[in-house]
């Protein structure tokens, strides 16, 4: 085992989770979310991050012009002035979803002198951090100076400035030797990235991260790298490459710092339904112990804490693990496992034994159900809730073709319970990207698959690898024959 991780404390992404609920949550969830939002600012003194947000003018949360009602100009003069931009604000990113739906002015009220006071105590803070660098400049060694610089690093990444952070995190980096802490500090401007949702630039620290591990990362960091890399896929659409990343996590997941542990859980179960074999997700998902842990087995058996309310003879500890364990809207906020709220996961239990046991009529519903209640509700899922909805109705219709040669259109219609017209419309999609091999046939009412010879395909593989090894094996002769004649 290596060092314990450094700089996994900052910055919290549960606060980028609330800013992305209050802009996009139902009015319920909201509250919540505004609550927790402006407790954290004050907690954590976020002066930056809270202009950003809720300036009047620049803020991301409000429109431009709008704010509070003490600082809304009226109607008239706003028309008769220009509207200023937003390329003023002290952070550039990507917290508020670009479809999001217009919001009200002062969704988050602007408060200024709220906003001079954070500035004062960031100032004054900042200060001190700068006297306990002068001090140990003077009278200690190399190893103080770097402390005090690495409480700039999580001060800055702490109260939501970006570019100070990475900036201050990469100075730390060229003057830091210890190679276990590098990858530390690669991850924790992996998480500033995830904060901002700046995608390009987490996945070249990814690249980054990657690069320092394989070159003698200790066992814990290889592993905690596995989330971020998993769950970086999964913002990019990835999902076939994020699944068995996420999947090996769930055994040995340390990353609390990164999302809780009912969130990878989650992340994992949708990410291998989505594009594992049925062989394999039989093995990584339906029969995954860590998951059954959390969605139940096939008779829908649930720990406490996941909605059931017939086991009572469950063990004190195991409940409580359970009840930690069960969060999707709370991201994990430090290195420990924080207490959570029970979330319902009957629906992605059903969405997975519901295809595995080839029940279309309930998948679909519960397909719905997981979108309403996790793909649109988790920032790093509602950007391809769309696409993964398609594509799962896809894996749901090919897993029933696969089984038939012809199958009529009614009768598949209701084992999907959706009307004729939708089914038909759906599969012409399908049908037309090449995605299922299969034709329409209105007047009979019947649809017949088309399946792709597959030994031309294997014949015409063969042939071509054939070729390469040959071409590959005539160059190797030559070498070897010019050799031979230079020792001649």
């Amino acid at each position: 085992m290596g060092s314990e991780p450094q700089f996994a404390k900052y910055p919290i992404l549960r606060v980028a989770q609330s800013i992305f609920t209050l802009s996009t949550g139902p009015q319920a969830a909201q509250q919540t979310s505004l609550t927790y939002l402006q407790d954290a600012i004050k907690e954590h003194k976020m002066a930056p991050l809270y202009r950003h947000l809720a300036h009047p003018t620049e803020g991301v949360l409000n429109s431009v012009g709008e704010g509070t009602a003490e600082t809304a100009k009226p109607h008239s003069q706003s028309q008769s002035q220009p509207q200023p931009s937003r390329r003023g604000s002290l952070v550039a990113s990507n917290l508020v979803p670009p479809s999001r739906k217009a919001l009200a002015g002062g969704v988050l009220p602007w408060d200024e002198a709220l906003y001079e006071q954070l500035k004062k105590d960031n100032e004054r803070e900042l200060q001190e951090i700068q006297k306990e660098e002068d001090e140990a400049e003077e009278k200690a060694g190399e190893t103080e100076v770097q402390a005090a610089r690495s409480k700039r690093a999580d001060f800055w990444a702490r109260i939501g400035d970006k570019d100070k952070a990475i900036s201050s995190y990469e100075e730390i980096f060229e003057k830091t030797g210890p190679l276990g802490t590098k990858i530390d500090i690669v991850l924790a401007i992996i998480r500033v990235g995830l904060f901002f949702n700046d995608k390009a630039f987490v996945k070249k620290q990814v690249e980054r991260a990657n690069i320092l591990v394989e070159g003698g990362g200790d066992w814990d960091r290889r592993n905690r790298l596995k989330a971020y890399k998993g769950l970086h896929l999964l913002t990019v659409r990835s999902y076939n490459v994020a699944a068995p990343l996420l999947l090996d996590s769930l055994s040995t997941f340390t990353s609390y710092e990164l999302c809780s542990y009912s969130s990878l859980v989650v992340y994992s179960v949708l990410a291998g339904t989505l594009s594992l074999k049925r062989t394999d997700f039989k093995k990584s998902v339906v029969d995954a112990a860590e998951i059954k842990v959390i969605l139940g087995n096939d008779e829908g058996e649930k720990l406490p804490g996941a909605g059931d309310e017939e086991m009572k003879d469950v063990s004190a500890a195991t409940e409580s693990r359970a009840t930690g364990l069960v969060n999707l809207s709370a991201l994990g906020t430090g290195t420990e496992a924080q207490p959570e709220e029970a979330v319902d996961f009957k629906p992605l239990a059903s969405l997975v034994n519901d295809l595995y046991n080839g029940n279309y009529r309930g998948f679909f519903q519960a397909l719905a159900a997981v979108e309403e209640s996790f793909l649109t509700t988790d920032r790093y899922l509602y950007e391809h809730r769309g696409w993964f909805v398609r594509e799962m109705r896809l894996r749901g219709y090919q897993q029933l073709l696969q089984s038939y040669r012809i199958v009529g259109l009614e009768s598949m219609a209701q084992a999907f319970g959706v009307s004729v017209d939708f089914l038909d419309r759906d599969l012409a999609k399908f049908i037309a990207a090449g995605k299922i091999h299969c034709t329409i046939d209105r007047v009979q009412g019947t649809i017949e698959t088309t399946r792709p010879d597959d030994k031309n395909s294997q014949y015409s593989n063969v042939v071509k690898l054939g070729d390469q090894l040959i071409t590959k094996l005539q160059k190797y002769g030559q070498a070897v024959r010019l050799r031979g004649s230079e020792r001649a």
